[in-house]
């Protein structure tokens, strides 16, 4: 159960960014093109070339009917989820960045009590603005407030605060859980580039690698 929900954690954050990434860069090429083809029409009637100014004139015009005004708003809004459940995914991989110098001077036993402490503490304070998002978000559904431009309902928006914060909140109490029986926290390499490692490790076991030892 939880490699399906780890799954699918992965699963939306990549999803999420994916399509913010898509947006954007279909934003600004298609804000860009206008620019350019403004300019073409331009020139070409400074140059006195009609076919061309009618050319280019009938690509800007066509190209200005795509509304991408809605562009802005949603990557908000995807990035605002994205950072909501990364969060989440940063707890269970070990990818927040801590101060934990006092702690790792302290003896055994008091190091994992304060351990301890802060992921509960940390689930304590994300429970909390899950519970405060769930009431929020209940009372939003009961009005008719919607975004500017997508003219979505706010809580569907809003959403991503109960739902992001509770499954912070789980991972808190996962990875603490985890720590009382194992001693061990999760922890990332930052230094550590995906793929590198392996093909190290690939290039080492060749045999033209080993024939030139």
């Amino acid at each position: 159960m939880l490699r399906i929900l780890d799954r699918l954690e992965e699963i939306l954050i990549a999803t999420l960014i994916a399509t913010a990434t898509v947006i954007i860069f279909v934003a600004v090429v298609h804000r860009y093109s206008l620019g350019l083809l403004a300019d073409v029409v331009s020139l070409s009637r400074s140059l006195d070339m009609p076919w061309l100014m009618g050319f280019s004139r009938t690509l800007y015009f066509g190209l200005r009917s795509v509304n991408l005004v809605w562009a802005q708003e949603l990557c908000i809004i995807l990035f605002v989820w994205m950072a909501k459940f990364g969060a989440a995914y940063g707890v269970r991989t070990g990818i927040h960045v801590g101060i934990d110098v006092v702690i790792n001077r302290m003896q055994a036993k008091n190091r994992a009590r304060m351990v301890l402490f802060g992921l509960l503490a940390g689930a304590f304070f994300t429970g909390v603005i899950a519970t405060l998002g769930a009431n929020f978000v209940f009372h939003m559904y009961h009005t008719d407030s919607i975004s500017p431009d997508l003219e979505m309902p706010m809580w569907l928006v809003y959403l991503a605060i109960p739902l992001g914060s509770a499954l912070m909140c789980f991972r808190f109490l996962q990875v603490a859980w985890t720590f009382s029986r194992t001693g061990e926290l999760p922890h990332h390499d930052h230094g550590h580039v995906d793929g590198m490692d392996e093909e190290a490790e690939a290039i080492a076991a060749s045999p033209l690698t080993a024939k030139d030892h």
